[in-house]
This record gives structure tokens, C-alpha cells and sequence, in this order.
């Protein structure tokens, strides 16, 4: 269980933070609760190699190649080309021994396929993880942590109004929404950040994820209503945003709460701006740090 603190009041709200970066594991993170259940299904399987998509910015794949340098097993990460730029996170896959395959981004999907089949014939077993986690084992890991969120609320004695969070592969938000949908749970509003995708595409890749995890229990308008995608706060995945350095750099001097251009900072500046557009006042209000520190540790270097 992460923890839950207090940080302050924003616009006359109680912000509180749910500290998913002090996962201890590899730097913490959404991404680190999700490779917990996918090394489960790795472990479960006798799984000896484990492929995966993902930017050299990516959270995920340094989760996912240090759990695999854990255990000894073949860790291969295939990028886009066109978004490979040396960061913290890069250089600690290099250090887990992942290799990583870089190709233009229209050969992505055949390129995971020819690694898949190539480690095959070489005597793997091979695992494939979607990019970021994707799919409904990152969507359950988010069921169990709205689960959790609302054990802690009880032990505070509070209940949020809102949840604040980034959102860029959609299980993180999908599993929330899940989460709250089948605790038939209508206090909250939970709002996704986007940190790459525009609407109406960015929204319905949540949409899908819930489906998906949901199958027949699914009621259509119920997930509509609940799912909240912005869009407003990106120009696309991993571009430092107007205003994002302000961001960053006063939530460290108020709140010492690390953030990142990527992901974290442009979920906070959002929800400072929906609270201000909103005129949101006396809630409380949760917002999910979902871990990059490494990539704070990038920004500082080219501040």
C-alpha cells in the first residue's frame, strides 16, 4: 500500500498526494504495480525472455528491465526511432542488460513479431508485455489500487471529490474507473490528464480498456459518464508544455514532490487548471503521483 499524505490547499481545496513513486522498486511508479502482476503471470509460466514496447523515456521499460535483470531472464525493448532521445530511464535498461531495438515507428509491430518468433525458435519462452502495460492485467492492478484508495480513506476519515491523475496508455485510468464502477462508488470524480493523446482517439482508448475489463458486467452509458479524458494540457508524448517548468519547479520548492515534463508535470499543471476553470472549492481532492522520477533527474539537466 503507498502512501497517502497531505500536502496543502490548493484554490481552497485539501490536496492530498498518493505516493505511487515510493513503490520500492526500481524508482516506484504506476508502471512498477502493473510489472508486479505481469512477472506473476512470468513467474507462474517458467517464462525465460520477456519483449516490450516503449520510448527510451519510458517508465515502463526500465521497471520491466529491471525486474527481468532480477531474475536473470532476457529482457528485449524495441522503440520508435523517431522519440529515441538518451534519458536516466534509457541508461538504466542499458544497466539491466535489456537490449533494445530501435526501428522507424511503421516497423514496430512487425518488428515485436519477427523478436517473438525469433527467441521461439531459439528455445525461449517468451512473454510480451504491451507498451506501458497495456491490457487487463494493467487495468487490475488499478482496480486494486481504488480499492486501496478507499481503505485509506476510511483510515482518514475523509472521502475524496476528486482524483487527479496522468494518463497516457489508459489502464492507470481504467482501472480506477473500473474500480469505482463496481464498488457502485458515485462520490468521486476521477479525472485523466492527458499526457500525449488528443480527443476523441485518447478518450476511447480508456473506453476500451474498461470494456475490455469489464466484458458483460459493462454498462455503456455508466462508464461513459464516469470515464474524463482532458486533452487541453499536451501537444504530444515526452514535449515539455508552456508553462510546465513553472509547474514543476514551484510543487518542488512548496511541496517537495518531484514531477517530470512527461507525465507527472503536466497532470498537476492540469489539475491546477481544471480547479481554477472549474471553480472547484472546499473538496478534497487526491492527485496520483505516478512515479519518473529519473525524469525529473532529465529535466534538471537541461534547466
Amino acid at each position: 500500500m503507498t502512501p497517502v499524505h497531505f500536502l496543502g490547499l490548493e484554490g481552497n481545496n485539501r490536496l492530498y498526494v498518493k505516493r505511487e513513486d515510493l513503490i520500492p522498486f526500481s524508482f516506484g511508479g504506476n508502471k512498477a504495480r502493473k510489472a508486479e502482476l505481469f512477472f506473476q503471470e512470468i513467474d507462474k509460466g517458467g517464462y525465460d525472455a520477456v519483449v516490450t514496447y516503449g520510448s527510451a523515456s519510458s517508465n515502463h521499460c526500465r521497471i520491466v528491465a529491471n525486474q527481468c535483470s532480477r531474475r536473470g531472464i532476457r529482457c528485449v525493448i524495441v522503440s520508435p526511432e523517431e522519440a529515441y532521445i538518451p534519458t536516466f530511464n534509457s541508461k538504466m535498461t542499458a544497466l539491466f542488460g535489456a537490449e533494445r531495438i530501435t526501428v522507424p515507428l511503421e516497423r514496430v509491430h512487425d518488428t515485436i513479431e519477427e523478436t517473438v518468433g525469433t527467441l521461439r525458435k531459439d528455445g525461449k519462452k517468451p512473454f510480451f508485455i504491451e507498451g506501458g502495460g497495456h491490457g487487463n492485467t494493467g487495468t487490475e492492478a488499478y482496480v486494486r489500487c481504488y480499492r486501496e484508495i478507499v481503505r485509506q480513506e476510511r483510515d482518514l476519515g475523509i472521502s475524496f471529490d476528486w482524483i487527479f491523475l496522468a494518463s497516457g496508455t489508459g489502464t492507470t485510468q481504467a482501472g480506477l474507473v473500473c474500480g469505482q464502477l463496481l464498488d457502485h462508488d458515485d462520490r468521486k470524480n476521477i479525472v485523466g490528464i492527458s499526457i500525449a493523446r488528443k480527443n476523441p482517439r485518447g478518450r476511447e482508448i480508456v473506453l476500451d480498456s474498461i470494456r475490455s475489463y469489464l466484458g458483460t458486467a459493462a454498462d455503456e452509458n455508466a462508464i461513459r459518464e464516469k470515464t474524463i479524458f482532458i486533452d487541453a494540457y499536451t501537444s504530444g508524448y515526452g514535449r515539455e508544455e508552456n508553462g510546465i517548468q513553472k509547474t514543476i519547479d514551484d510543487v518542488l520548492i512548496s511541496y517537495g514532490l518531484p514531477l517530470d515534463v512527461t507525465y507527472t508535470g503536466k497532470a498537476f499543471r492540469g489539475m491546477r487548471e481544471e480547479i481554477r476553470k472549474n471553480k472547484i472549492e472546499g473538496k478534497n481532492i487526491l492527485f496520483i503521483h505516478t512515479g519518473g522520477t529519473p525524469l525529473f533527474f532529465d529535466y534538471l539537466e537541461k534547466r
